[in-house]
């Protein structure tokens, strides 16, 4: 029988005049975040706001009428719809905080945050993981800082896959599309139509459209392919995030980076500091110069120059997989139809991205190049990537060159249970305006033991009753039976029984080692199903679709929680986004991190876990590093890296179950009379309070405030200023210097005495041949080390500059009398590097001598 024509029908209502502001909520992203507006949309028909996965414009078209018209007859829910209004209101009009405007004064400044992908919310799926959440962060903060901001992105129409787990446990990604009109997006609009830009593409030029989210104070603009303008093929280029193969990258990074540009312009804004996260949005620097050229009737040298000093280039991967590198000759064939038009030469532009001189370009080495502010993610990061680039500044050492690091934070509001806002509310109604302030956190102490508890408790069960629905539609779907889907839930359906839970959920990378902690399956069998004292193993995440190795963790993984052994011990959940998260992080009594260090650049989801009190059990790497003080967690502590990997392995993993044994789990059973452990609740305290005012957003923002954007803007401006002279005269002295250098020579003149008294001093003499450059050309310094063998203790070696003395044969004497700084046995180096009064950073352009 032939199949009968199907049509969709969708019968969306009509707002009653009396509610007529939810569209503006459903329109801005501080839904995200506010769970006030959040549960007024849940409270017109729960099942609804479910089922439409949390997305307040798709729920607006989809409620029934009637639901609409009851909601606006009702009192109580007219007082809740006023006061959500109300606080919705005074966030938008509420003022910078007084520590912005001290140093971005928005009449003068603005920030311009790029970035391939946004994680702001599940009902807007145009992020994969870490980078987009961290993005949706900082721009949430920034907002709530009231920061001059605006972020550039692009809109893509399928997102990042949905993920299922079928029944081998293999994972099966599919894509859905989304219209616009049931994302939180307006077309941005100019002399009444929709702005769109042109980039050229060969063979063509590509046309995006413009589409804008609002973000509390900030807007978010996305470029989208998807136009009549475009080819088909072209219209797909923004389907989905990191789809496609090397051509569809290289080509989404050029629209993020040269449109998203284009886009500021047309819209006559100007910011003064430009952040570029990550490498995919890097290309951005060729357009900036490009305009700078042309505004300003500047060399690309001096354009370089002025677009370098007002930008920072954050990297968050020590992983190698992690950086986008195409061919020479893709990298060619895409850029040629644009570096012709804007008059730009090719191998001049492949310089800036080759990675030691070789056939390929690494958008890494162009964000290093075109940036003169520069960040790892965490402290240890920010080392490790300093070995990583060093080939960017060749003959500097590592801890010095200008890669510095600001360890990421999370939102607070965001991801903080309801339950525990309200509990803090009475407790300390100001904390929310007390992020920064670590001191003031100790009000966590004075919450009676029972009462935090109780709290923890409470979103445990949630959580279980979340995952007990998640695994059953799982399993139906699947087609387990139904004795096996009780058995895998009949931990969590016991909330009497008080499981200790354990929580992985993150990206299915390699080396974040999901399946370490089943090392040695006896031993951990016997622990997770001791009958006096169980626990439950919670894992979730995606693999990239083309990493087969991560897809191959998560079959293991499916494989022992069917084991009959671990089955309801071992858990598994498929597709797991934002709204999972919030739920996995407040509900679980530890949470699991133990990647191979150090590949954790930073890792945020432990911070998630502890400001609702969970424990963190992780491997000392990323912000752990930081944050670990003995008290508010257990640490793994990583092998030295050049051990046999299979060895490390052996041995972290004897760690992770030795902690879990001997002290997670005695720990939180150690319950007396009182029903809980007090010793856990004393632990959880302190993670709490330690690690929530230190490891939050605003905290992050703000330091980039004041280490990079404002520095940034202030140095962007200083060489653009007098028509750009300093810009000018800071790329002919580097030219100058570059032609030089491999001529310049330093020796010392005499030998320095071996020993003096402690009130002498010490001078030094060395002749340079300065090859044509200027004695001011240079700087000499002598640094001093002490031994440390005594009790003194120093921070680091003292520095004195050597001056010109003279001039004699040809070479140029520099000289210093130099008291020794420190008691007893210490060294003195000394060591020559180019100098310019402009330079942002004094070692920026990577040429040093010693003697």
């Amino acid at each position: 029988m032939d199949k009968a024509t199907r049509f969709r029908l969708e019968a969306r209502p009509r707002i009653p005049d009396s509610l007529e502001r939810l569209h503006e909520l459903a329109n801005d992203l501080f839904y995200s975040w506010d769970h006030g507006v959040r549960n007024l949309f849940a409270r017109i028909d729960q099942p609804l706001w479910q089922k439409v996965e949390h997305n307040p414009k798709l729920f607006l078209r989809r409620v029934a009428q009637e639901r609409l018209d009851e909601a606006s007859q009702d009192r109580a829910f007219l007082a809740e719809y006023r006061r959500v209004l109300s606080n919705y209101d005074a966030y938008c009009e509420s003022e910078p905080v007084p520590e912005v405007t001290e140093y971005l004064d928005p009449d003068k400044y603005r920030v311009a945050y790029f970035c391939a992908e946004f994680g702001l919310h599940e009902s807007f799926p145009i992020y994969s993981g870490g980078l987009g959440i961290l993005a949706g962060d900082h721009c949430k903060a920034a907002s709530d800082l009231g920061l001059p901001f605006v972020a550039v992105g692009l809109l893509y129409q399928q997102g990042y896959f949905i993920q299922s787990i079928d029944a081998q446990g293999h994972q099966i990604a599919r894509y859905q599309s989304h219209t616009s009109d049931e994302l939180p997006i307006t077309p941005v609009m100019q002399d009444g139509a929709v702005l769109k830009v042109s980039v050229p593409f060969p063979g063509r030029m590509l046309t995006a459209r413009v589409w804008q989210a609002r973000i509390g104070h900030i807007r978010l603009y996305l470029l989208d392919s998807h136009t009549e303008e475009n080819t088909a093929e072209d219209r797909e280029l923004t389907l989905q995030l990191y789809g496609g193969d090397e051509n569809t990258r290289i080509q989404q990074e050029m629209l993020l980076g040269i449109g998203g540009t284009r886009v500021l312009d047309a819209l006559g804004i100007e910011p003064t500091a430009w952040h570029i996260n990550e490498g995919h949005a890097a290309f951005q620097i060729l357009e900036r110069c490009r305009q700078t050229m042309g505004k300003h009737d500047l060399p690309f040298e001096a354009a370089f120059e002025a677009v370098a000093a007002s930008t920072l280039f954050t990297t968050h991967t020590p992983v190698p997989a992690g950086h986008d590198i195409f061919p020479k000759g893709l990298v060619e064939h895409a850029l040629s139809p644009y570096l012709e038009q804007s008059g730009l030469n090719f191998d001049q532009i492949f310089a800036l991205g080759s990675k030691d001189g070789g056939e390929s370009f690494n958008m890494t080495s162009l964000g290093l190049r075109g940036s003169r502010f520069h960040n790892g993610v965490s402290r240890i990061h920010g080392g490790v990537a300093s070995v990583m680039e060093g080939d960017i500044w060749p003959q500097i050492p590592a801890a010095e060159n200008p890669i510095g690091y600001i360890t990421n934070g999370v939102h607070v509001p965001t991801f903080l249970a309801p339950e525990w806002a309200s509990l803090f509310d009475i407790q300390s109604p100001t904390w929310r305006s007390e992020l920064r302030d670590p001191e003031y956190w100790d009000f966590i102490d004075q919450i009676p033991d029972y009462h935090y508890w109780s709290v923890h408790k409470a979103l445990k069960q949630q959580m279980g009753e979340f995952v007990v629905e998640q695994l059953r539609r799982q399993h139906e779907r699947n087609g387990t039976g139904h004795s096996v889907t009780e058995r895998m839930t009949r931990q969590l359906v016991s909330p009497d029984k008080d499981t200790l839970i354990i929580g992985f959920a993150r990206r299915f990378a390699t080396y974040k080692r999901a399946t370490l902690i089943f090392s040695d399956l006896d031993r951990l069998e016997r622990m997770l199903t001791d009958p006096e004292r169980p626990a439950i193993l919670i894992f979730a995440g995606k693999a990239h679709p083309r990493d087969n190795p991560g897809q191959h963790l998560i079959k293991v993984i499916h494989d022992l929680s069917m084991r009959p052994a671990l089955m309801g011990h071992v858990l598994l959940l498929e597709d797991y986004d934002q709204a999972m998260a919030r739920y996995l992080v407040s509900g679980v009594d530890v949470w699991l991190n133990n990647p191979e260090y150090p590949k954790e650049a930073s890792g945020t989801s432990g911070e998630k876990a502890a400001l609702n009190g969970a424990l963190n059990l992780s491997v000392l790497d990323g912000w752990w590093g930081e944050g670990y003080d003995g008290e508010n967690g257990w640490a793994i502590t990583p092998r030295d890296t050049r051990l046999d990997p299979e060895f490390r392995n052996l041995e972290e993993s004897r760690d992770l179950l030795d902690l879990l044994e001997f002290e997670i789990i005695p720990l939180y059973y150690d319950r007396a009379s009182q029903g809980y452990s007090k010793g856990w609740v004393k632990r959880s305290k302190a993670s709490m309070k330690t690690i929530t005012p230190r490891f939050n957003a605003q905290r992050m923002v703000m330091d980039y405030v004041e280490r990079y954007y404002h520095p940034a803007s202030v140095q962007g401006a200083r060489l653009m200023a007098n028509k750009a002279r300093e810009a000018r005269e800071l790329a002919q002295w580097k030219a100058k210097v570059r032609e030089a250098w491999s001529g310049v020579s330093m020796s010392v003149v005499g030998c320095v005495d071996a020993q003096c008294a402690y009130d002498e001093t010490v001078e030094l003499r060395v002749e340079v041949v300065l090859n044509g450059l200027a004695a001011e050309d240079v700087r000499i310094e002598c640094l001093v080390t002490p031994d440390c063998t005594g009790s003194h203790e120093a921070s680091g070696p003292n520095r004195f500059i050597l001056e010109k003395e003279g001039e004699q044969d040809g070479r140029t004497l520099f000289s210093a009398q130099v008291p020794p700084p420190y008691p007893g046995l210490q060294t003195l180096r000394l060591r020559m590097y180019p100098y310019h009064p402009a330079l942002t950073h004094l070692l920026e352009m990577g040429s040093m001598l010693w003697v």
